[in-house]
């Protein structure tokens, strides 16, 4: 195993290092992006990227958004993110542990987490090698995020439609959801039992026939699902779905869901807005698997009723957010944004005791830099 670090200049970054191990065929990257209000966390995204640049544009816009989510999130840490250009076939346990060794060598200064490809028995392979990772099942693990980012998701619908009805209640309210996976299938699991109507789209054949089997849940296609009449979208795929040509065929009355990067770009915010359409910033809704594994590197170690109490604040928050908007007349997203710029200078919510990372001592081998 030999590793070979390139650091890369990315303007407004604090470090952007990409990794090889050609003995494995490991090829990531890791950005770590503002380190203000702590060490950095993010998540590991496992992708067969078709070019470098399209990798590095999207650990960047990642990390970024990792940086707003733990501001806003108040966990007292940084922004940061790595991706591995890999194949699914190519994912080995070698690649894996060659991965663990380049994190461990950042000393604490990032630490990796779940994500897009990346399973908790993944990370429990990266743990045998670096004590910096969270969100595997070993011991003080807090494992699979899944279910507190669904659980968070679900309070930022339910602060929505305080907001939108003035009761958070469910019963005949429609939310078409757009995505199926683990977290999207557990939000509609929360819904059915409050009473809401369901509208599902997802490529998976299996999944939405469960959905309409066990929930009662309206099938539409893909192509549809946006532009279906509903209270809540729930966008719970992949990001880039909110643009221009979206927004004027859309038929909801906000948008909430646990998808990352939801919006094409900034400006897709204010036409939300423009449009009367209420929309929950993204990283907001979705941080409760960030507040979750946040818990695993206290002092006193993972505590999931802690963990959980945090998460529900999201309702809180998500209602402040509102508010200002309201107050300002801007869009929810520009609200959050001079939020989180605010704590970012005045040091708001920065980490007052160390990080403690309860695991098994690092084992490096050596490293070759360029």
């Amino acid at each position: 195993m030999v590793l070979v670090f390139k650091d890369l200049e990315v303007e407004g970054f604090e470090k952007v290092v990409e990794v090889k191990d050609s003995t494995c065929g490991l090829h990531a990257i890791i950005a770590i992006h503002n380190t203000t209000l702590g060490p950095a966390l993010g998540g590991t995204r496992f992708y067969p990227y078709k070019q470098f640049s399209d990798a590095l544009f999207d650990v960047t816009r990642l990390a970024k958004g990792m940086t707003d989510k733990a501001a806003i999130s108040e966990v007292g840490l940084g922004g940061a993110k790595s991706v591995v250009i890999v194949t699914p076939e190519n994912k080995t346990p070698a690649l894996l542990r060659s991965l663990a060794q380049a994190v461990d060598s950042l000393e604490g200064l990032y630490t990796c987490a779940p994500d897009y490809g990346c399973t908790v028995e993944d990370i429990d392979v990266i743990h045998s090698e670096t004590k910096y990772v969270v969100g595997g099942v070993y011991e003080h693990g807090s494992g699979d995020p899944g279910p507190f980012t669904a659980w968070g998701t679900l309070r930022g619908m339910e602060a929505t439609l305080k907001k939108l009805f003035g009761s958070e209640s469910f019963d005949n309210k429609v939310v078409a959801i757009q995505g199926l996976g683990s977290v999207g299938f557990r939000i509609a699991e929360h819904l059915f039992w409050r009473g809401a109507k369901l509208i599902v789209a997802d490529p998976c054949l299996d999944k939405v026939q469960q959905a309409q089997q066990r929930f009662g849940a309206q099938v539409v296609a893909l192509e549809d699902i946006l532009k279906v009449q509903c209270d809540i979208l729930a966008p719970c795929a992949l990001g880039g779905i909110i643009h221009p040509q979206t927004i004027a065929a859309m038929n909801c009355k906000a948008v909430v869901g646990c998808a990352n990067n939801q919006l094409l770009s900034d400006m897709d915010a204010k036409r939300l807005k423009d449009r009367d359409i209420l929309y929950a910033p993204d990283f907001v809704v979705n941080a409760g698997g960030l507040i979750n594994v946040s818990f695993e590197i206290d002092e006193k170690g993972y505590q999931a009723p802690d963990a959980k109490r945090k998460v529900d604040r999201i309702y809180d928050l998500l209602l402040q957010i509102y508010d200002v908007a309201e107050e300002n007349d801007c869009s929810t997203l520009a609200a959050v944004r001079s939020m989180i710029d605010y704590r970012l200078k005045h040091g708001i919510g920065k980490r007052e005791t160390p990080v403690c990372w309860h695991g098994v001592p690092a084992q490096m081998a050596g490293n070759v830099h360029e």
